[in-house]
């Protein structure tokens, strides 16, 4: 005999938006652990939402796109192909300011685009 449902859509609904929160949260937690809890260049671990992944590779899938949520094996495989970093210095990455080799040497810009070693 069926159990007729007693909750409501928007009830159901509810619940599953925060257990899927839950659970990239507790992923996140897993995969900063899992990189080493601090970013590569300067160190900073004060605040999680601050940590970021920088793909080094070419990436299978962003690690927080559209709300999809992955096996861990899948996560740490793509996880190998990323360094962890705050958000500074993704940004200077991104900009061109800081290079971030596959290797992970980190390879500083002057004002003027000169290299300089950091």
């Amino acid at each position: 005999m069926k159990r007729k449902e007693k909750r409501t859509y928007k009830q159901r609904r509810d619940y599953l938006i925060n257990a899927v929160k839950k659970r990239r949260k507790k992923l996140k937690e897993l995969a900063v652990k899992y990189l080493g809890g601090r970013c590569i260049i300067c160190g900073y671990n004060k605040c999680i939402n601050a940590l970021e992944f920088h793909h080094l590779e070419k990436k299978s899938f962003g690690l927080s796109s559209r709300g999809i949520t992955r096996s861990w094996q899948k996560i740490k495989k793509e996880l190998n192909k990323c360094a962890l970093l705050c958000a500074n210095c993704h940004r200077e990455i991104h900009a061109g300011i800081m290079q971030l080799s596959p290797e992970g040497v980190i390879e500083k810009r002057g004002e003027n685009g000169e290299a300089q070693k950091g």
